[in-house]
């Protein structure tokens, strides 16, 4: 990830995401046909699609929205890095838009692979990462071609965290080359190292410190919980306020470029006001401050 960010923007970001993220894609057609006649596809279509309104509460609605800011990047910056790289003449309006669509059908997909071969083979869907690392590889284990298909299973993972972290990496690169004055190989490796450092506190949470329990449990537990359901709402926030009230009217008009004066109103009273009420109660109800 260092060394492709290291590359720069042209020779290292763009050819890294123009060729991953189709190969994503197309790993993940063919498993969904694999899923489909190999696992339990009905039972895993009904457990996708069919509504459990008794789970709808304060607390997973938070976690539902920290995972759309999650999944969208909203609030970590790579969205607003990769936008700064955008040609002057993209639309934002229709960009957002096939963002969200693609990320919906990728996340759609990576379900309709999931869920039917879990019960097809008796798995609990509250597994939740040891789903993934720990009973998905028994059942790939049991299947006809399960070697092909769960290796391409975890190269499919390996893709998706890569293209991620790619995009992660790069926003605090930026700010070091442009606070620091760091040339980009330079601060590309110090984010890099750091982040390596840190997330080897991550890794000895399920060895070496896998006693030092508190709060949400062990420090990886914390650190996810802490990131995507605190920080991520809080960012996305105050980005929706510096969008809304703190930027000049002229650039976000000039900026976002969506047509017409009514749209545009319509997109600054959402920012205004509807995204930041509707992130704070949401916030507030699913942290257990409201009853």
């Amino acid at each position: 990830t260092t060394l492709i960010v290291a590359g720069g923007i042209e020779r290292g970001l763009e050819k890294a995401v123009r060729v991953l993220m189709p190969a994503l894609f197309v790993m993940q057609l063919i498993l969904v046909v694999y899923a489909y006649r190999q696992g339990a596809w009905s039972e895993g279509v009904e457990f996708l699609f069919k509504p459990d309104w008794r789970a709808l509460t304060g607390d997973s609605v938070l976690i539902a929205m920290g995972q759309a800011f999650f999944t969208l990047s909203i609030g970590m910056g790579a969205v607003m890095a990769y936008g700064a790289y955008l040609p002057q003449d993209t639309s934002i309006l229709g960009t957002s838009v096939m963002v969200i669509v693609a990320d919906t059908v990728v996340a759609l997909l990576a379900g309709l692979i999931i869920f039917p071969i879990m019960f097809q083979y008796g798995l609990s869907p509250a597994e939740g990462e040891g789903l993934i690392f720990k009973t998905l590889p028994i059942a790939f284990g049991n299947m006809n071609g399960g070697v092909i298909f769960g290796t391409l299973f975890f190269l499919l993972l390996v893709l998706g965290a890569w293209t991620s972290a790619i995009g992660l990496l790069e926003p605090a690169v930026a700010w070091f080359i442009e606070r620091l004055s760091l040339v980009r190989w330079k601060a590309a490796w110090l984010v890099g190292g750091g982040v390596w450092v840190l997330g080897l506190v991550s890794v000895f949470s399920f060895n070496l410190l896998a006693d030092w329990q508190f709060f949400k449990g062990n420090w990886f537990d914390n650190v996810d919980y802490f990131s995507t359901n605190i920080l991520l709402p809080v960012s996305g926030f105050f980005i929706a306020i510096f969008a809304g009230w703190k930027m000049c009217q002229n650039s976000s008009s000039e900026e976002l470029d969506i047509g017409t004066a009514g749209l545009y109103r319509g997109w600054r009273l959402l920012i205004r006001w509807v995204a930041p009420i509707a992130v704070a109660v949401i916030f507030v109800r699913g942290m257990g401050w409201l009853g």
